[in-house]
């Protein structure tokens, strides 16, 4: 699949507090071909970072300390300069309150925990490929 799009100019945060997490999903996007990846383990420090370079996509666990993922989805929806950013969110618990309030919150779309490697990279690659709303 991932043959078809060229993902190297793409940037993508992962943000998740477990440093195997974020590995694991480094490497799947190696897969797809993505070249710039940053990471944080916190949504405060993801802040940080998405504050002072432009990405394409932040993936992003929901249950983290410090700042959990829907606090940074917030931060980054009530941001003019982040809010048009898609936003992946990861979470094991995908209870229907929960995933209401991501929608609610602006959330591109979820994944839950644990997933397997392709599906990752079939939402990454629709997150990716799909024009922005206007």
């Amino acid at each position: 699949m991932s043959d078809l799009y060229n993902f190297a100019s793409r940037k993508i945060l992962v943000v998740d507090d477990m440093k195997s997490m974020r590995s694991l999903i480094k490497a799947c996007l190696v897969d797809m071909g993505v070249e710039d990846i940053a990471e944080a383990a916190d949504g405060k420090s993801a802040l940080s970072i998405l504050r002072i370079k432009r990405f394409d996509l932040t993936i992003c666990d929901w249950d983290m300390p410090v700042m959990d993922g829907l606090e940074l989805l917030q931060l980054v929806r009530a941001d003019e300069r982040l809010n048009a950013m898609r936003f992946l969110m990861l979470t094991a618990n995908v209870h229907a309150s929960k995933v209401g309030m991501a929608i609610a919150a602006g959330v591109s779309d979820y994944i839950a925990k644990p997933f397997k490697p392709d599906t990752l990279q079939t939402k990454v690659t629709r997150l990716l490929t799909v024009k922005a709303a206007a």
